[in-house]
């Protein structure tokens, strides 16, 4: 009897793609939670499958041979229709869902995201949960190469035709400056003016957007620091070393500072940010929705009330959404 061939599987296919989106084999490994020499393997079996060379592994980054290039669109067709029948066997039965990838903003790690998660956990005993935090255009960008099965960010360019949107709160600006900086009765901005204002980075989507703000107002405010941490923001800040801008889910994760600085409305027109669950249009059928509708009363229980109840101010703009 001869020897049987080799066989495509879908395992190989994911990971021949997650190796063209990383730009390398072992950084494919490493988001796919797998030892590099199996990913090579398996790499080296789909091309025996194909009978072709789909990959020069000797190219930095990681290139297509012209036979990879034609084979890259057929295999993100076939991965696609297994993921969408993966996902509508388990969500006829979400008992059955094997493993789910979220990616959240960093500013629901302390509270949201943990409750979201022992919620889901309770429900799929058998699920194995992949939660990746970090900036909102980096999120966007795993779920655009399918990384991440949904994501909870910020202000993304909802244009986009390949995402469907499920929004959750607006997120309102406000100043944060240090304690007694702003006497009862004054002008608010001529005060601040008189502190170095304490920016966020520029690399930030928060950063650009304040940026941009200012800009449209015709506000051209010096600055000496320019960080990307909450946390060193609101240091700076308490340490009387200047004022900020920021929201305030921002403000409540620095909680140990709260005690030597002033929160308070915008000195100039309003501005606000907007999160939101994205996921990939029928991708997941109506898990996406359903998630939003999990996370709405966390965030109404554990951020807006809590805001509202120290900063009533901000009733007209922090805010769950539905």
């Amino acid at each position: 009897m001869s020897e049987p061939q080799t066989r495509m599987t879908l395992w190989g296919i994911e990971i021949f793609l997650a190796a063209v989106q990383e730009g390398s084999v072992s950084a494919a490994a490493k988001r796919l939670e797998a030892s590099l020499s199996s990913v090579s393997q398996q790499i080296t079996n789909l091309e025996t499958a194909v009978g072709a060379r789909l990959i020069d592994r000797a190219a930095r980054p990681l290139a297509l041979t012209p036979a990879g290039v034609l084979f890259r669109r057929r295999a993100q067709v076939i991965l696609n229709e297994a993921l969408q029948a993966r996902s509508e066997l388990a969500l006829n039965d979400l008992s059955q869902l094997s493993r789910f990838r979220l990616g959240m903003i960093e500013d629901f790690d302390a509270d949201v995201t943990p409750r979201l998660l022992s919620e889901m956990a309770e429900e799929l005993k058998t699920c194995h949960f992949v939660l990746e935090t970090g900036a909102s255009y980096r999120l966007a960008e795993m779920l655009e190469n399918r990384s991440l099965d949904m994501i909870v960010a910020a202000d993304l360019d909802l244009s986009t035709d390949w995402m469907e949107v499920h929004p959750l709160m607006d997120d309102p600006y406000l100043v944060v400056a240090p304690k007694n900086a702003v006497p009862p009765g004054a002008d608010v901005l001529e005060h601040l003016l008189r502190l170095p204002f304490i920016r966020y980075s520029g690399r930030q989507m928060m950063g650009r957007q304040i940026e941009a703000h200012l800009h449209r107002l015709g506000l051209s405010i010096a600055h000496r620091f320019e960080l990307d941490s909450y946390h060193a923001i609101m240091a700076m800040v308490a340490s009387g070393s200047g004022w900020t801008i920021t929201t305030p889910l921002g403000y409540s994760r620095a909680q140990r500072f709260r005690d030597e600085v002033a929160v308070m409305p915008l000195p100039f027109d309003p501005l606000s940010r907007r999160i939101a669950l994205f996921a990939r249009k029928e991708a997941m059928d109506r898990m996406p929705a359903d998630i939003a509708g999990r996370l709405r009363p966390l965030i109404d229980r554990l951020i807006v009330r809590p805001g509202l109840a120290s900063m009533p101010w901000l009733k007209d703009g922090l805010q769950v959404l539905n």
